[in-house]
């Protein structure tokens, strides 16, 4: 058996970045940047209003509490430049016009007269003003030709925003690695609205996948859920990498039994079985294959939690490679509990994230790590990695904490 970070290794070996595309942002959304971004456009564009108030002429000067100005006009959000050498009324996200440099808030001035329209012509302070007071400046957020967003950027809702706001047609972005799903197992029930007979359980592996594979940033080509049979096992991973799959992922069929026929399948077809078992729980029988063309082949045990820690952390680290990512940073965070684990392994707890008794943030093992529950996996925020060489690990000891999308928040190394 192999080691975890053995097993890493061999996985990215010989990965790279696949290739670029480009798209419109919007199509871009939960894709990942191939080329970093530079800025096309100051933004914002134009010096503009931060408040309703009066933009007034100061200049360099403070403007103090009591000091009165004739009003001429008004500058509405969307109004064209114009240049003014006395205070006008302004509106939040307005132009300033060109002379003006500087607002009061409504709420700071009062008015001493208007004409017979009701338009104000005259105001007096009731607070000073300094220089520049809520004016944003042009290009105050990001200036033309400054890096926006870098390469290896996952395109959010945010960085959507600041696409939009700068203006951008198209990014460069890594073509989504594509996989197929083979869910095995002649007792998994796909149709949720058929009973159950006396040996059957409902498919919780293929609905997980499925959508874990889409929150990865990748595609998934096909998806089947196959009977204990050789045959149909064969036949699918072909048409997979016929179908341009270059992850294959199964369920179930890795272990020692009599119907753990994976690793038979793999051979009839040529594949270099990378490794099959690794020092870890729960996942022990994890099997990684490279089928002839380079089709990676990850045969995920059937469990629940053991499919979630295969697919989490041996194919992400694929898809990081494939997306051009380095490897994933974890949160190093101390445990909140004592805990006992088995010596030699590598063990992936379900855990949440929460503050000690002093405010201190840090790692709560949940109840029900047994590979076979999913309420306990429902309610996590992600895992903990306790060290294979450890056996007690008490309350305080430090250990790596990973969220449950591989994108986690990954932090700054220090310089």
């Amino acid at each position: 058996m192999l080691d975890v970070d053995a097993a890493l290794a061999l996985i990215r070996e010989g990965l790279h970045c696949g290739p670029v595309e480009s798209l419109a942002p919007r199509a871009a959304l939960e894709r990942v940047l191939a080329q970093a971004v530079h800025s096309g456009e100051d933004l914002p564009p134009f010096d503009n209003a931060a408040m309703d108030g009066y933009a007034l002429p100061l200049g360099a000067r403070t403007a103090r509490a009591g000091e009165e100005f004739p009003v001429y006009g008004e500058q509405a959000a969307g109004d064209a430049a114009r240049a003014a050498r006395t205070a006008c009324a302004i509106m939040t996200g307005a132009r300033l016009p060109e002379g003006l440099d500087a607002v009061v808030p409504v709420e700071q001035v009062r008015v001493l007269a208007t004409d017979a329209q009701g338009c104000v012509e005259r105001i007096a302070l009731t607070a000073d003003v300094a220089p520049g007071q809520h004016r944003r400046r042009r290009g105050e957020d990001i200036g033309r030709g400054e890096l926006a967003l870098p390469a290896g950027c996952r395109i959010g809702p945010a960085q959507l925003a600041l696409l939009a706001g700068m203006g951008c047609a198209t990014v460069g972005v890594v073509q989504a690695p594509r996989l197929a799903l083979l869910c095995t197992g002649r007792e998994l029930v796909d149709d949720t609205a058929r009973p159950l007979g006396s040996a059957e359980i409902r498919n919780s592996n293929g609905p997980y996948l499925a959508a874990a594979i889409a929150a990865a940033g990748a595609a998934l080509l096909r998806e089947a859920t196959l009977p204990d049979e050789p045959a149909a096992l064969h036949a699918a991973v072909t048409d997979a990498v016929a179908a341009g799959a270059q992850l294959v992922l199964s369920t179930g069929a890795v272990s020692a039994g009599r119907y753990d026929f994976v690793p038979d399948v793999l051979r009839a077809l040529q594949a270099d079985i990378v490794f099959h078992k690794l020092r870890l729980r729960p996942g022990k029988p994890l099997l990684f294959a490279r089928l002839p063309g380079g089709t990676l082949y990850f045969g995920l045990p059937g469990n629940p939690a053991s499919c979630a820690v295969g697919f989490r952390f041996f194919v992400c680290a694929a898809l990081r490679a494939l997306l051009g990512l380095d490897a994933e940073r974890p949160w190093r965070l101390p445990l909140l509990q004592d805990t006992d684990k088995k010596a030699g392994f590598t063990h992936y707890q379900k855990a949440s994230l929460a503050f000690d008794s002093n405010g201190r943030a840090g790692v709560r093992l949940l109840q029900g790590q047994e590979s076979f529950k999913l309420r306990s996996l429902a309610q996590a925020q992600g895992w903990a990695v306790l060290p294979a060489a450890a056996q007690r690990l008490p309350a305080g000891t430090l250990v790596d904490f990973h969220g449950n999308a591989h994108w986690g928040l990954q932090l700054d190394t220090p310089s």
